[in-house]
C-alpha cells in the first residue's frame, strides 16, 4: 500500500493540473468574450483576460496543484518562462501540422493542445514546482 502513495500523488496532481488548466482555458475564454462585448479592442480584452488567466492559473498550479511548498521568487519566473516556451511551442507544432501534415485546424488544434499541455506538466512538475525531498 505504501509503495502505491507516489503513483497516487502523481495521479492527484495530473488531475490537479487538468482542472486548472481547463478552468485557466474557460477563464481566458469568458473573459476575453466578456471585455471585448464590453467595448475594449479585442488586442486589450485578450490581453488583459490572459493576464488574469495566468495569474489565477499561477496561483492554482502552486497552491493547489504542487502544495504551496515553492518560494514565489523561484516559482513565478519559471512559471512565466515556461508559459512563454508553452506558447512558442504551441506556434511551432501548429505550424508544422498544418504545413508538414496537412492536419485540418481541429486536428492541429488538438495535437497542439496536447503536445503544449504534456510539455507544460512535465516541466511545471520537474522545473517550475519540483517535488520537494
Amino acid at each position: 500500500m505504501i509503495d502505491a502513495l507516489p503513483d497516487l500523488i502523481q495521479k492527484t496532481r495530473l488531475f490537479r493540473f487538468l482542472v486548472v488548466g481547463v478552468g485557466a482555458a474557460l477563464l481566458l475564454f469568458v473573459l476575453s468574450w466578456l471585455l471585448v462585448s464590453l467595448g475594449l479592442s479585442p488586442f486589450a480584452g485578450s490581453a488583459v483576460a490572459y493576464a488574469i488567466a495566468f495569474i489565477v492559473a499561477y496561483s492554482a498550479q502552486r497552491g493547489w496543484t504542487f502544495g504551496a511548498e515553492h518560494d514565489h521568487a523561484t516559482a513565478l519566473p519559471r512559471y512565466l518562462a515556461l508559459q512563454a516556451g508553452c506558447a512558442a511551442f504551441s506556434g511551432l507544432v501548429s505550424h508544422v501540422a498544418v504545413t508538414r501534415f496537412g492536419l485540418s485546424p481541429v486536428a492541429m488544434s488538438a495535437l497542439t493542445t496536447v503536445a503544449a499541455s504534456a510539455l507544460s506538466y512535465i516541466v511545471s512538475s520537474a522545473w517550475v514546482f519540483p517535488a520537494r525531498g
